[in-house]
């Protein structure tokens, strides 16, 4: 009998993949967990029925949630990542030579180790204990509140607004996330499918617009999220992401599929995101 593993990502809307087997499936205090190994995507996380990351196509969210906004900031030196339990995030930041200290914040300690047993090429840096890591399993909203003016860069990698991630798409939680910024920080979350979340788009754009002097959202393919097509946001004390200058991306730099032309690029917009926005 075949197996099938879909998530729905609207009630009319599934994408489905074939499954060879199911290589962990548990329950956290926060959520269900599990790692399939698919025969269109290779190994898979999947949280709650949906679809987190896979081996096929992971260096692509990776490397654009994390690469863009550290090479918008001049000089990052204390990066901050919420969520990102995969530590697919966390493996980017650590590239950058500027960075010193690369804290990572993740609610749920057994996708930290299940991603670590079952997902070694994505974790790792969690599974070598890089020397720039510092891991915390804990409330990523409660350290937002308890932090102020100690980030150059806050990289907010959450699942999506339901569960565990609520909380994270809130002005509540982006006004937490202003003051834990030192006055040059700047910050990026990954704002679902301009397609099929629209209305939150909408949201948190006016939401990070409030606070932030400058708010910018970029693009990327990729193939395992709904419509294929994702975003990201950016807020930003003082740094504007199209002024960025490329110059300083190296183009030995080990990515997959960041580079200095999609730095520039990503930002963008087709005509519908830019009513969505502007």
């Amino acid at each position: 009998m075949e197996l099938w593993y879909t998530e729905y990502q609207t009630k009319n809307l599934g994408l489905a993949a074939r499954i060879k087997e199911t290589l962990y499936s548990g329950k956290s205090d926060f959520q269900e967990v599990a790692v399939v190994e698919s025969y269109e995507f290779g190994r898979m996380l999947v949280l709650d029925g949906v679809f987190q990351t896979s081996i096929f196509d992971e260096y692509i969210y990776h490397e654009m949630i994390a690469h863009v906004p550290l090479f918008v900031h001049p000089n990052p030196k204390n990066v901050l990542v919420i969520g990102g339990g995969d530590g697919g995030t966390i493996r980017e930041v650590v590239k950058h030579q500027s960075v010193e200290v690369a804290e990572m914040v993740e609610i749920d300690g057994l996708v930290v180790e299940v991603s670590k047993k079952y997902l070694p090429e994505i974790s790792s840096a969690l599974n070598s204990n890089h020397p720039k890591l510092r891991l915390k399993i804990g409330d990523g909203i409660k350290h937002m509140k308890e932090v102020t003016d100690k980030y150059d860069v806050i990289i907010v990698d959450c699942s999506d607004p339901i569960g565990p991630g609520e909380g994270l798409f809130t002005h509540e939680f982006y006004t937490s996330v202003y003051k834990a910024l030192k006055p040059d920080g700047l910050f990026v979350q990954q704002t679902e499918s301009p397609f099929y979340h629209q209305e939150l788009i909408r949201q948190l754009t006016a939401d990070i617009t409030s606070l932030f002097p400058i708010t910018r959202l970029y693009l990327s393919s990729i193939p395992l999220y709904p419509g294929g097509l994702h975003c990201f946001t950016i807020g930003s004390k003082q740094y504007d992401p199209l002024k960025a200058d490329i110059e300083r991306i190296p183009a030995n730099l080990d990515t997959r599929y960041y580079n200095r032309e999609i730095q520039q690029s990503c930002f963008a917009l087709p005509n519908f995101v830019k009513e969505l926005v502007k």
